[in-house]
């Protein structure tokens, strides 16, 4: 890696370069904004959405005052108050009573510029004025505002909490504060310059909010671990006598190479995500790829440029009584892998039996696309009153847009039938009352007009799926279908899961055979055996369906709500697995990759593979513990935020990355090796033609202490 030898010897120069570095990717994303994508529907609901879009059909928002009695019906005299508090903004109020008259809306449409928090001021006057019953504030524009401020309180949260345990975690491996403040300020500088990339980026692959939390994610993950990997490697090369330039050199060498290795790895893996067609996931691959890219050039620069100036200063601000990870191999995992490898067939099946057991209930696993209120904890007022209005209103549920365009002189049969179609979409309960007005528009040779029909069921179960596909199939062709030269489209947030369900599981076995592949080659190269390759795919293919269980045993069911705080649906989210399996397994090759990195080397220089594989566990085993715990404590505290999203995401990811690191590293992999001898590094003749890879460690000729 000249790029590395060179920063090793100019030191300076290369600290100044990344710091300019990060400095102009976050200047470049302030100058060029961060693009969002306005949703990520696909197929038949993204051709409605376009319809609407192109023909100004959403109509004005609403905000409503939700009204409530427990104990008898609503007054009237309150109703026609909070009426009157409303026109006295300008507005025109309708009201709606619930079937019991327990409950009432005050519904206000925003034809007219009204600042909402006028609205919230006059409601909440009509609280105040009426203590005895419950009068509150929700709408459109609320409940948006409402999911922003608990989207951005999420991250700057996680960014908070995140510093903080990871510092905590490598004090533990380090039992140096300069020695762990290191890897903690490199992942920093890398995540700033993947937030920065990510505004340019977005410019071609515009990005969802989230796509920033996976950023801060995988940046403070991968950052961490490329340079726990590097400093724990170049410590313990100055620990066996070498100068500072002769151990980073190795260390570049070997750590390095693995570095580069894991990195493509993650990119690969993460590419994948293009061919699932879905917007949402690709804004979030190339987050990845720019945040995951910014870490290993950091991990090869600047980071060895850093450990070169500070010398024998990196151990400064030890702390007494605190392990170090790297001083004379791991007790623990040295007796697990000797236990380990006196029976490896015992071991391989019982280990291989737990993980199965474990990706079980990945088998009823259940996916769907969240709905706007899948919010964990609803602390927000606006989120809470717009699902105690959907429970007291069926019509105020999640709605079905039936969406149709026409020749222009169809316009007058084109509404009959849709009139039509919401009387025989109530007469068969696949909608409910009341129908919204249909809203139409001519322009110039077409006419164009929706149909806003409250689903049955909640929005998010299968009577509500099953309602879409009813209007679809069956409803639509037998009135609006029959219009001459009518274009038809179901949209809204069900069509969209419907739809966003059957892409990613009609991509998912493209983009495993993808990522499969690639690894596989990728790892074959870096490793010249073919074996290994394999091994690395099964192994890693077990974690990723254990944690998938993990995710149904905790998510589908109801015994983990009071512990994370959440209430189950029954479904884990849609863009989740395919998102975990591509995450996991560039991740997971972290361990993978360092651990047969270091073994390879030894088996170069001629010791037994049976040898090699107790030794470099035994030395890796703490650094390997402490990246893992890294990870698991980042994934983790995602798995404590509101969004229900990214508490399943937090969730699956850090189980996954515990198994991996514990049964999959210290228990299946040696016992597999083990198993497999000298044919671990089997490679056919007709590859023997691959890159040769050797670890020359002879002394630099510029080593200094």
């Amino acid at each position: 890696m000249r790029i590395g030898r060179w920063s090793i010897r100019n030191p300076r120069i290369a600290v100044a370069a990344w710091i300019a570095f990060v400095a102009a990717a976050v200047a470049l994303g302030a100058v060029s904004g961060t693009k969002t994508l306005d949703n990520g529907a696909v197929g038949e609901s993204a051709r409605g959405y376009a319809i609407m879009n192109e023909h100004g059909l959403w109509g004005p928002a609403r905000e409503l005052a939700y009204i409530h009695s427990p104990h008898a019906p609503v007054p009237r005299a309150v109703i026609r108050d909070v009426q009157r508090r409303l026109s006295s903004l300008g507005l025109r109020p309708d009201t709606k009573l619930s079937a019991d008259a327990h409950s009432a809306v005050v519904i206000a449409e925003l034809t007219r510029e009204v600042p909402v928090e006028r609205i919230r001021a006059a409601v909440a006057g009509g609280a105040r004025a009426h203590p005895q019953l419950t009068i509150e504030e929700t709408g459109d524009v609320s409940a948006d505002q409402a999911r922003n401020r608990t989207v951005d309180r999420d991250l700057r949260r996680a960014e908070l909490l995140s510093i903080p345990v990871t510092l905590i975690v490598l004090l533990f491996a380090f039992g140096a504060l300069t020695a762990a403040l290191v890897p903690v300020l490199l992942a920093l500088s890398a995540v700033a310059a993947g937030f920065g990339l990510l505004g340019p980026l977005s410019q071609l692959f515009p990005v969802e909010d989230s796509a920033k939390t996976v950023v801060l994610l995988i940046g403070m993950a991968v950052g961490v671990d490329y340079a726990l990997f590097f400093v724990v490697r170049s410590r313990a090369e100055r620990n066996r006598g070498s100068g500072m330039s002769e151990a980073l050199e190795t260390t570049l060498r070997t750590s390095g190479r693995a570095v580069l290795v894991s990195g493509g790895t993650v990119a690969v893996a993460m590419a994948g995500m293009y061919l699932a067609g879905v917007r949402t996931l690709t804004g979030i691959a190339t987050a990845t790829i720019a945040v995951t890219g910014c870490a290993v050039l950091g991990a090869v620069t600047v980071l060895p440029a850093t450990l070169r100036l500070l010398g024998p200063r990196i151990e400064r601000g030890r702390i007494p009584l605190l392990p170090q990870a790297d001083t004379g191999g791991s007790r623990f995992w040295s007796a697990l892998v000797e236990r380990v490898t006196r029976r490896p067939l015992v071991v391989a099946v019982l280990s291989t039996a737990l993980l199965a057991a474990l990706a079980f209930p990945a088998l009823s696993l259940r996916i769907s696309k969240p709905s706007d209120l899948a919010l964990s904890a609803q602390s927000e007022p606006a989120l809470k009153v717009l699902a105690e209005v959907r429970r007291a209103f069926p019509s105020a549920g999640e709605t079905a847009v039936v969406v149709a365009e026409a020749p222009a002189a169809e316009r007058e049969q084109l509404r009959r039938q849709l009139l039509q179609l919401g009387r025989l979409a109530v007469r068969e309960r696949v909608g409910n009352e009341p129908v919204d007005p249909i809203r139409t528009v001519s322009t110039g040779a077409h006419s164009a007009a929706a149909l806003f029909l409250p689903l049955a069921g909640n929005g998010a179960n299968a009577s509500s799926r099953h309602a879409v596909e009813t209007l679809r199939r069956r409803l639509i062709p037998a009135t609006v279908g029959r219009v001459r030269g009518v274009e038809t489209a179901v949209t809204g947030p069900t069509a969209e899961d419907v739809d966003f369900t059957r892409q990613i599981r009609h991509a998912l076995p493209y983009v495993l055979a993808f990522v499969l592949v690639l690894a596989f080659g990728l790892l074959l190269v870096a490793f010249r055996s073919l074996v290994v390759p394999l091994k690395a795919i099964a192994l890693n293919l077990l974690s990723v369906g254990a944690s998938y269980g993990v995710l149904a045993l905790v998510f589908q069911h109801h015994w983990a709500e009071p512990i994370l705080g959440f209430q189950s649906n029954g479904t884990i989210v849609s863009w989740l697995p395919l998102f975990l399996f591509v995450v996991l397994f560039g991740l997971s090759m972290d361990y993978h990759v360092f651990i047969l990195s270091n073994v390879r080397e030894a088996v170069d220089r001629g010791e037994q593979t049976e040898t090699a594989v107790r030794r470099s566990i035994a030395v890796t085993a703490g650094v390997v513990t402490a990246a893992a715990m890294v990870m698991v404590c980042v994934f983790a505290l995602f798995g404590t935020l509101s969004s229900l999203e990214l508490k399943q995401a937090g969730v699956g990811l850090a189980a996954a990355v515990l198994i991996d690191a514990t049964v999959i590293r210290g228990v299946l992999l040696p016992a597999t090796m083990k198993l497999l001898g000298d044919w671990n590094w089997y490679l056919p003749r007709q590859l023997q033609w691959l890159p040769r890879r050797t670890y020359d460690l002879q002394p630099s000729t510029e080593s200094s202490r």
